[in-house]
């Protein structure tokens, strides 16, 4: 079953200029990775510094593995160079509703 995640990120206000660069940096990674479906970056309207990443994942286990990598050395991004809050939900399409 296909799952949906958002990674929803507070930006330190003084690094909303840096935070693009290392947002791209950090999902080519992600898109790259195995059963990725894609990723889209969104920024609220009202406020520059609440992003919100939305990744389409093939299944639990590809999302499952993407993040036992990022947990790893070799995953490890930069974001935390420029995020001073973050909250991730992980979500299953029901294609049967």
């Amino acid at each position: 079953m296909t799952v949906i995640a958002i990674l929803e990120l507070t930006l330190k206000p003084e690094c909303v200029t840096d935070a693009p660069a290392i947002i791209t940096e950090t999902l080519e990674a992600t898109r790259a990775f195995e059963g990725c479906l894609g990723c889209e970056v969104t920024v609220d309207n009202a406020d520059e510094t609440h992003v919100a990443i939305v990744e389409r994942w093939t299944s639990a286990e590809a999302d499952a593995a993407y993040r036992a990598f990022r947990a790893t050395p070799e995953g490890a991004s930069r974001l935390g160079e420029v995020i001073a809050d973050r909250k991730l939900t992980v979500y299953t399409v029901r294609e049967d509703i």
